[in-house]
């Protein structure tokens, strides 16, 4: 058994994944901050997005809810236009950025705890 591909290692690796996807798709909307008609994107929430990998749940009871779409990349629906019809907001982008880098940050420093672990108990801490 391979202990870095389940858990929480396995889970930091997946929230890198997720957050190096959301900070490309957040950079797409600073980038057409001046383009006419763009409509800002988002990823669906980590929690979402992680509940949809492991795959879909079953539906055991008819009074169950049925599972929404499955889609990665969100349009935004209600978001202030410009004249121009563009709906980038270049400080709300801001602040998504920077949730994302805060969290990147917290992901990565939980990776390097627990294979910091692994190693000292292998021995390798060096």
């Amino acid at each position: 058994m391979d202990p870095t591909r389940s858990g929480p290692i396995a889970l930091a690796e997946t929230r890198l994944r997720w957050l190096d996807a959301r900070q490309r798709v957040l950079s797409q909307n600073v980038a057409n901050a001046d383009t006419p008609g763009y409509r800002p994107s988002d990823l669906q929430p980590f929690t979402q997005a992680l509940a949809g990998a492991q795959g879909a749940m079953a539906r055991t009871d008819p009074r169950h809810l049925a599972p929404t779409r499955d889609a990665r990349i969100q349009r935004e629906r209600r978001v202030e236009r410009s004249m121009d019809g563009n709906g980038v907001a270049l400080d709300r982008e801001a602040m998504r950025i920077a949730d994302t880098e805060t969290a990147h940050a917290l992901a990565t420093g939980l990776h390097r705890h627990y294979i910091g672990m692994f190693r000292t108990a292998l021995g390798r801490n060096q």
